[in-house]
């Protein structure tokens, strides 16, 4: 191993390389299976409309162990979506009950008693490694705030903004969420365990059931990690806000790689390989690369840092009344650097006003925000928020499509309603004046962060 690994480009640079030439193992999957993994990455199959996922958003699947009340979640598929206007009022980490899930089969329940973490490989100067629940809490812990954000967040959109055709889940903008973790860094594990200096690979494997897709089977969700970033940032949490995982977000033990693509932060965590050569699985082959015009025929580099998006907790088609004053909140995050500024528009883009930051700006968290709006007129409109993050990167107005839907970072047209409210009788002021406490308005100032 290298006294400078090389940087995340450098290392995907290296990766598509020896990919393209044959260089790199397929982990635990044939390679004739990979290849016809890109060919169909190659093509966009029409989304399940967006409409259609929220009616059925009160029915939750099997495979999801928590509560998803429509008012919090859309059900879509395996998953459940956070409604972002759910998040309205909350403090700056996502509540667990709030929280997405991505599930690519079912949520397994793990018993803690039973559960083993299995460190091995040809990158290991020894044999492999097992360490209880008990032994890895034993361990020195550390605490991270981060979002973990799935790769098509936003996927819905280069469909009903761009008229472009992608394949995936339909997400909006909620499959993210923000939570403080605790755990052991993955790099006190690998050393613990005697990683060599010729590690390359670091391969986590979860412990949910094997994925089929289109008849073959891909095995266990599993993505290598550069070893660079195996002992950098990454966690493995066994703590979710101040509580044990639940079920749903990985019990008993996830992976956390902050800022990076929500694939990397494999649920369920069950062994480890260290690889003293390139490893290749489907998810960092035919999947989670960028496919489609301007990228190669077997696809870009496997995708590793998030991208930056904002969202406002408002429900599409929300209603304002003219001619009063409404507060306006939201969220900007970026995998690139922390949040610098964040600019809203009420007029389609053609003015934007700078909106207030709640939060101090850290990498891989998000900031909230906001801003205030009194509509002139009625009818339909549409808001705009934008965020700039540190390394001066702005949000575009068009995302670079992609057929898989990957990181769409454009600006997202929420659409309003205003409408005109009629002057109260005079006999009514103080009847509403008394109802007024009890209508939710959406100039209300949320309550204070916990």
């Amino acid at each position: 191993m290298s006294s400078l690994p090389p940087s995340e480009a450098a290392y995907d640079r290296m990766r598509l390389r020896q990919w393209s030439r044959g260089r790199a193992r397929s982990a635990g999957i044939d390679r004739r299976d990979l290849l016809r993994l890109i060919t169909a990455a190659s093509f966009a199959a029409p989304l399940v409309p967006a409409a259609a996922a929220s009616a059925r958003a009160a029915v939750a699947p099997a495979g999801i162990v928590k509560s998803l009340p429509p008012e919090l979640f859309t059900v879509r598929g395996t998953n459940a979506e956070t409604n972002f206007a759910a998040l309205r009022g909350t403090g700056l980490l996502t509540p667990t009950d709030r929280f997405f899930v991505r599930n690519h089969t079912a949520t397994p329940l793990i018993d803690v008693a039973d559960w083993r973490l299995t460190v091995w490989g040809d990158g290991l100067e020894g044999g492999p490694v097992d360490f209880t629940y008990e032994a890895l809490r034993a361990l020195p812990s550390v605490s991270r705030t981060a979002f973990v954000e799935c790769a098509g967040n936003g996927r819905s959109y280069f469909t009903s903004q761009q008229g472009q055709q992608v394949s995936g889940t339909a997400w909006t903008l909620g499959a993210i969420g923000t939570a403080r973790w605790r755990g052991v860094r993955l790099a006190e594990v690998l050393r613990a365990a005697a990683v060599g200096r010729n590690a390359v690979d670091v391969l986590p494997r979860g412990l949910d059931a094997e994925v089929v897709s289109d008849g073959t089977n891909l095995g266990r969700v599993r993505r290598p990690l550069p070893v660079a970033k195996a002992l950098d940032d990454v966690i493995l949490a066994y703590e979710m806000n101040g509580e044990p995982l639940p079920p749903d977000h990985g019990a008993p033990v996830r992976l956390i790689a902050p800022s990076w693509v929500g694939i990397a932060n494999i649920k369920w965590v069950g062994d480890i390989e260290v690889s003293a050569e390139p490893l290749l699985t489907p998810w960092n082959t035919g999947l989670y690369r960028l496919f489609g015009p301007g990228h190669p025929p077997e696809g870009s580099a496997p995708l590793t840092r998030q991208t930056l998006k904002s969202a406002f907790e408002l429900a599409p088609g929300a209603s304002f009344a003219a001619r009063r004053r409404h507060r306006l909140t939201g969220r900007s995050w970026s995998g690139g650097a922390p949040v610098r500024r964040v600019e809203v528009s009420t007029d389609g883009g053609t003015v934007w006003h700078r909106a207030r930051l709640r939060d101090e700006p850290r990498a891989g968290s998000w900031v909230r925000w906001t801003a205030d709006w009194v509509p002139r007129t009625t009818g339909p409109g549409v808001l705009l928020a934008r965020a700039t993050d540190r390394s001066g990167r702005t949000q575009p107005v068009t995302a670079a499509h992609n057929t898989q839907g990957y990181l769409f970072d454009a600006v997202v047209r929420h659409p309003v309603t205003v409408v005109r409210v009629a002057a109260p009788r005079s006999g009514d002021i103080a009847s509403g004046a008394r109802r007024r406490g009890s209508v939710r308005r959406h100039d209300a100032e949320p309550p204070a962060s916990r």
